[in-house]
């Protein structure tokens, strides 16, 4: 099956990034909760302040190819910090796979939908959009579509598709009402308020 890899390229020796006053790190969006609590952390730890930006990996991959000044790039496709380690554009050797993401279906408390089915439970006629993070540049969006697609799903449900910048803006369209169900990360359906607004299923990942 396919899992999305998460991987860590370090741009800055650690000891300069330690030294430094404040670090600039560009984040996955499925890491914006973890996050607010690490940056927190260093901060009192270490005494430098961490600019945290949070986004899709792939416009952070286009970003610091063009210059953009990341200390630390947490990605959530390892494929975007291998290009730019191979293109000299990270610390050499600085690569480190850190987690595996998964995604799962999502649906508020509210919805009446069987999501025990699986994603064939998107076929019910109740459900008029559907949230992802658009695959042309977020990894989510990529895991979604390649699970739909393994249950030849994804042609039947394409038109019902609400696309996010990236998987937090995907989140944000189910949980306000502006989508009838979510595939997400696990991450973000796990912390307040997700967590006790909704329910999900996990998805397998084709390989």
């Amino acid at each position: 099956m396919m899992r999305l890899k998460f991987a860590l390229p370090v741009f800055l020796l650690l000891v300069t990034v330690a030294a430094a006053d404040e670090i600039r790190v560009a984040a996955a969006a499925d890491l914006n909760y973890a996050f607010r609590d690490i940056a927190a952390r260093f901060e009192k730890q270490m005494g430098n302040k961490a600019d945290v930006i949070i986004g899709s990996s792939g416009n952070f991959y286009f970003q610091i190819q063009n210059g953009a000044p990341f200390d630390l790039f947490f990605s959530a496709d390892i494929e975007y910090p291998q290009k730019l380690e191979s293109a000299a554009l990270a610390e050499k050797d600085s690569l480190y796979e850190y987690a595996v993401g998964t995604i799962v279906l999502w649906v508020p408390n509210t919805s009446k939908l069987d999501i025990t089915k699986g994603l064939t439970a998107l076929l019910d006629p109740s459900v008029h959009k559907i949230a992802i993070a658009n695959p042309a540049h977020a990894p989510y969006g990529r895991a979604a579509l390649a699970a739909l697609k393994s249950e030849q799903l994804d042609e039947k449900l394409r038109d019902k598709f609400v696309l996010g910048e990236n998987i937090s803006q995907a989140v944000q369209f189910v949980q306000s009402g502006n989508a009838d169900a979510g595939i997400l990360a696990t991450s973000l359906v796990l912390v307040p308020p997700m967590k006790n607004s909704g329910r999900y299923v996990a998805i397998p990942t084709a390989e």
